[in-house]
């Protein structure tokens, strides 16, 4: 396959300073631009300058050049070859070109991949990047992108899977909820820019179905006891983690007899409903842009016990 060449670039209505200081936060921990957490953020082992490593998601590159507030080039890590470029351009003294450039000579399945699932995929990423730096320059986006199904359909196949741990030294609630438990797991995944916090709103992973009985720090405990079978659930929100974890004890010959079919497919219940929960609400979290606008309004919005009276 010849080499490819894709450009993408939009005019901003705001200085290029402005949005050069956004290009300069990539990959920061407040990055404003980069579609989290619906797509996985742009990471690098150092801040954004010549030298760091990283990538996003399966895309693994290293910055080869860096102009603050101008431009910055990506090299792409072997076996992949060629380069990516974000650059700011003025346009007079109110508005800026942002332009985006990506040159590369798909080897392997990449020759199939990049006309089928790449570059679509990377075209939508690329317009979120500019949704956002029009979003936090201009206070709003005239004209978003839209998911196409293909897009929609790699997002749900491709998201993270959970991984299976010990229950978490955090996890008081679950790990004294049941004396003797027969069984014992857990599952995490981790939490992405701008998802909840608060365990509550994590509770749709047991579709809402099982009451809490008790709550402690950021750990939930739900009962959820069946057919002769006592049964705990606790949901932990912790500062990098949302984790699953479940105790459970058969009382009685049919919890024993459920208990010898259902824990065959718990593991892979619970790993589907805590991947399930976990896109949901990453899908309907704000973007880093709508989070940085929304921000910067509430930094200059006065208190409300000002403008009550």
């Amino acid at each position: 396959m010849s080499a490819v060449l894709n450009e993408h670039e939009r005019v901003i209505k705001a200085p290029a300073e402005v949005v050069g200081a956004l290009l300069d936060r990539l990959s920061a921990d407040d990055d404003p631009i980069f579609p989290t957490p619906a797509w996985a953020g742009m990471i690098f082992d150092r801040p954004l300058g010549v030298g760091a490593t990283g990538g996003h998601g399966p895309v693994r590159y290293s910055v080869r050049e860096y102009e603050p507030g101008h431009r910055v080039r990506f090299d792409f890590t072997p076996p992949d070859n060629g380069f990516h470029e974000l650059t700011v351009e003025p346009i007079g003294e109110r508005r800026c070109r942002v332009r985006h450039v990506l040159r590369t000579r798909p080897e392997g399945m990449n020759r199939v991949l990049w006309p089928t699932l790449i570059r679509p995929l990377h075209n939508t990423i690329i317009e979120e990047v500019f949704d956002n730096i029009e979003r936090v320059a201009t206070g709003g986006c005239a004209r978003p992108v839209r998911w196409s199904p293909l897009v929609r359909l790699y997002n749900r196949l491709a998201w993270a899977r959970p991984e299976t741990v010990g229950a978490p030294e955090a996890a008081a609630l679950i790990r004294s909820a049941i004396d003797r438990p027969g069984y014992e797991d857990a599952y995490r995944m981790p939490l992405l820019p701008g998802q909840p916090r608060d365990p509550e709103a994590w509770t749709g992973i047991l579709r809402d179905a099982f009451p809490v009985l008790a709550r402690e720090g950021d750990e939930l405990l739900l009962e959820v006891d069946t057919a002769g079978l006592t049964a705990r659930a606790s949901i932990l929100v912790d500062e990098r983690y949302v984790t699953l974890s479940t105790a459970a004890r058969a009382d009685t010959l049919r919890g024993r007899v459920y208990w010898a079919v259902v824990r065959r497919v718990h593991p892979f219940m619970a790993r589907t409903m805590l991947r399930r929960t976990h896109r949901r609400l990453a899908l309907a979290t704000p973007n880093a842009g709508e989070r940085e606008l929304a921000r910067r309004r509430s930094a200059v919005s006065p208190p409300s016990h000002l403008v009550s009276g």
